[in-house]
């Protein structure tokens, strides 16, 4: 398998796209309240980037199954993030215009991924178990960017992340050229209609828990940096903590091709979820404490890496043939658009009057009910583990 397929190309990709995502989320709310953003403006702008999530995949991933052409309207949607995020270096921007090119850059950007692990799926022909052993690729880009531009931020200051971004997303433009198309025949097979997939419980029930668990995503993601700061850490402290998270990461994508036959994705995403209950009550109640940060962040792993392992395969599953690329969109536009959208701007909203330990005890508390449903919907085995097991 291995030989047969683009690794380099598709894991640099992964790489150059999560290197851009590891200066947006742990700085770019610090960068905004550096121009003088308050709170409820830091979480409506930051919610803005994960609301197009629910527009965009959807669109192009229905260009995409319908032309076929998944791979130029990746290189597409790259270079137009890349033209739509330099508005961010025009000088003097209110809130209005820092949203429109937000919500300009964003819209491509967000079409991208979705669509790319689509292809990287026909790639695997139904091997998704060494998805993982690609897409921690990612996450060495993401630690790369985090742990360096925190410690340009607290050489050069904040104001260094739009040009570091600008650098990474016309590196991903870049990158996006040199990856190939899977073979098309590879994945037509079982097609179905979609509302008669997403009428499944088991579909339907695996897309609310997602969307809880990324809920309770949307503080970590829109404050966590700026908790710290609020708690004397410096930009290389909190690049180090997201770090720890990432290596743990790294851990996980490379069990998981064995922990997927062996435990099965519904015991497996309810695990991932209850540990996310846990960690945002360690965030909650332990600010203060780096060792117990530390640990928190090692939960990581799971809320984020065993999950999403546990997760795409699912999706793969359930969506086939000429509806890959609309499973894979539909997924990340409820998940990492919808979930995370509603989080960051219910935070935004209440950060200042509840406080920042009360918003992560809330998020503890929908991570929760996300464990509740996954366990309670997703099936028992299913068919493809139980086949590899």
């Amino acid at each position: 398998m291995a030989n047969a397929l683009p690794t380099v190309r598709l894991s640099a990709f992964y790489l150059a796209f999560f290197a851009v995502l590891g200066v947006l989320s742990p700085y770019w709310g610090p960068y905004l309240k550096s121009r003088g953003f308050d709170a409820a403006a830091i979480g409506s702008l930051i919610a803005l980037l994960h609301v197009t999530k629910i527009v965009a995949p959807n669109l192009w991933g229905w260009v995409a199954d319908h032309t076929g052409r998944r791979i130029a309207i990746i290189r597409f949607a790259c270079l137009a993030a890349l033209v739509g995020f330099s508005g961010v270096l025009v000088p003097g921007g209110d809130f209005l215009w820092m949203a429109a090119v937000m919500m300009t850059f964003s819209f491509f950007w967000n079409a991208a991924l979705p669509q790319f692990e689509a292809n990287t799926m026909s790639h695997l022909a139904g091997q998704t178990q060494f998805y993982p052993r690609i897409r921690l690729w990612g996450t060495v880009g993401f630690m790369i960017s985090v742990l360096a531009v925190g410690e340009g931020i607290d050489r050069l200051g904040v104001d260094i992340v739009p040009a570091v971004l600008l650098f990474l997303f016309l590196l991903l433009a870049v990158v996006s050229l040199t990856v190939p198309q899977a073979d098309r025949r590879s994945a037509e097979r079982g097609d179905g209609r979609l509302m008669s997939v997403l009428r499944q419980p088991r579909v339907l029930g695996l897309l609310i828990a997602c969307f809880l668990l990324q809920v309770s995503h949307g503080p970590f993601y829109a404050f966590y940096s700026i908790y710290l700061q609020d708690y004397g850490y410096s930009g290389t402290a909190i690049g180090l903590l997201w770090a720890v998270a990432l290596i743990a990461e790294i851990g996980v994508f490379l069990l998981m091709p064995r922990w997927l036959p062996r435990f099965g994705p519904r015991r497996l995403l309810a695990v991932a979820m209850v540990l996310g209950a846990m960690r945002w009550l360690l965030v909650a109640g332990f600010p203060a404490l780096a060792p117990v940060q530390v640990l928190a962040q090692l939960m990581h792993a799971a809320t984020y890496g065993v999950y999403h392992a546990a997760a795409i395969s699912l999706i793969d599953r359930y969506f086939t043939g000429g509806l890959q690329g609309r499973g894979q969109a539909i997924y990340s536009s409820m998940t990492f658009g919808a979930g995370v959208a509603l989080g960051s701007f219910m935070a935004g909203s209440l950060w200042d009057t509840a406080g920042g330990a009360n918003i992560f005890l809330m998020a503890a508390g929908v991570a929760a009910c996300a464990a509740i449903v996954a366990a309670s919907v997703v099936p028992r085995r299913d068919s493809l583990y139980a086949r590899s097991a």
